[in-house]
């Protein structure tokens, strides 16, 4: 049975042309756990506008672009932000001959901003040093801003027909699962990338690393796995031990801290928002925002409200404050509101927004939510 499954895989890859012979290996050698996941792949792949149709090769920018977006971020959020980046930025050239206002406008509300920031980064120094083309080894990848381990190995994988690993979270569970691995992450992590470099086929290292990225986001989830239907369901052992939900172990989370600060909302009678570019260091960097006081794990004093405010001004506080969840920390925001007449000047290193309010500014979701609901 298992020479059945991996002979009908590689007449697979042999249909697709898709084969990249880095080393000569018969079938024989390939993985019947890699074959198994290989043929359950090509019938249930997932459908994404970055994967490049079967038989053709990946778009290394497409893949680089996608990988970035999906960085702690669900593939359902990135679709619309990908499609609009590519539609706006075609190449990685594009991307780099943009202005970097825009980039950052265009990657509001998607979070992680350092990412947009290291985004932006990345397209001029590919276009500077290579020419416009990504390198395809992960040492050179990794030189690159913004690209980790995992980015590297996916680029490398996917778009280059490496044999390198790309584990993300998905991943770690899936594997976590099938060895049952007691070691709780991040201590497990070496063992889980031992096991998947064992795994990896060299006539397919792309497809593996999208087939294990698809297995971990539509059957193996963290709740309600469907292990009925999983192509490695005989060889799990979490299933074996009648628990898959348990894995991965994981160390205790550590409680988010509590920050507090106040926000400033000037806004115009013709709609017009006060607003800055925040400094490139820092939380939410090179974004746009409104004067806020600093955040701090007590409520700002007298002091701290007066060195924030932009000018004076019949300041209106909201009755409820806006809260917002970052990575580290929960911030509770209390907010001001002030209508301003059209011929306010901003003060130096603040600019009103457009007319009717500032849609085209790089908000935020924060920013979003302080601005919204105001005077």
């Amino acid at each position: 049975m298992v020479d059945e499954v991996i002979g009908n895989s590689v007449q697979i890859m042999k249909r697709q042309g898709n084969i990249i012979n880095h080393k000569d290996r018969s079938p024989k050698s390939i993985s019947p756990l890699s074959a198994r996941l290989l043929d359950w792949y090509d019938h249930n792949a997932r459908v994404l506008p970055w994967r490049s149709a079967r038989g053709e090769r990946a778009d290394p920018y497409r893949v680089w672009l996608s990988e970035i977006m999906l960085q702690q971020t669900v593939v359902k959020a990135v679709i619309p932000y990908f499609e609009t980046f590519v539609s706006t930025f075609p190449s990685v050239k594009h991307l780099a001959q943009a202005d970097r206002e825009d980039v950052l406008r265009l990657w509001a509300g998607l979070g992680y901003y350092s990412r947009a920031r290291n985004l932006y980064a990345c397209a001029l120094m590919v276009v500077e040093r290579h020419a416009g083309r990504f390198p395809d080894e992960v040492e050179a990848l990794r030189a690159l801003p913004g690209i980790g381990a995992y980015t590297a190995g996916a680029i490398a994988a996917i778009a280059f027909g490496k044999p390198e690993a790309a584990i993300d979270g998905n991943v770690e569970r899936v594997v976590s699962r099938l060895d049952a691995i007691k070691t709780a992450l991040p201590l497990s992590k070496p063992a889980i990338r031992a096991r998947v470099e064992a795994l990896i086929p060299n006539d397919r290292p792309g497809d593996f690393a999208q087939a294990l990225m698809d297995l971990g986001a539509t059957l193996c989830m963290p709740k309600n796995p469907r292990c009925d239907i999983c192509p490695w369901t005989k060889t799990c052992k979490a299933r074996a031990e009648g628990e898959p939900t348990l894995y991965p172990l994981k160390a205790p989370k550590v409680k988010k801290s509590q920050r507090y600060g106040a926000a400033f909302v000037a806004r115009r009678n013709d709609g017009a928002v006060l607003v800055l570019t925040r400094p490139d260091k820092g939380l939410l960097g090179g974004m746009t925002g409104v004067p806020t006081t600093e955040w701090t794990a007590s409520q700002p004093d007298e002091e701290a409200l007066n060195a924030a405010m932009p000018f004076q001004a019949p300041w209106k506080k909201r009755a409820v404050p806006v809260t917002h969840v970052f990575t580290h920390f929960a911030l509770s925001l209390d907010v001001y509101d002030a209508a301003i007449a059209q011929s306010k000047k901003a003060p130096p290193a603040h600019r009103w927004s457009s007319a009717n309010g500032p849609e085209g500014e790089a908000l935020p979701t924060l920013f979003r939510k302080v601005v919204a609901g105001g005077v």
